[in-house]
């Protein structure tokens, strides 16, 4: 392969890495095994949601969901009302000893 086909490959390689969770590239496994969680918070929602996307579902799709206001039918969240103003923020463990029970949309 010449140096310019290598460099457009590698060129092609980086510009997929950077837009695939853009475009809602399928979630991924966590590295432990468990399934990927999603984790959102609101100014008008009392503490942080955990969703576990379904087969269908990324981060970023369950994110734009509950930034539209024309959105229904999922129950994220405690079945919120609450559309607009969602921020995907990293996932923590619980500091209490129950288990983490994420919601999910359907």
């Amino acid at each position: 392969m010449s140096r310019p086909a290598i460099l457009g490959l590698a060129g092609a390689i980086g510009i997929l890495a950077v837009l695939g969770p853009v475009f809602g590239a399928a979630p991924s496994r966590a590295t432990d095994g468990q399934p990927l969680r999603c984790c959102y918070t609101n100014q008008r929602y009392a503490g942080v949601c955990k969703v576990q996307p379904a087969q269908d579902e990324t981060c970023a799709s369950i994110l734009a969901y509950l930034n539209d206001p024309r959105s229904q039918g999922k129950t994220y969240c405690g079945n919120t009302t609450t559309r607009g103003g969602w921020q995907q923020v990293e996932c923590k463990p619980s500091p209490s000893s129950a288990p983490d029970r994420p919601t999910g949309g359907r």
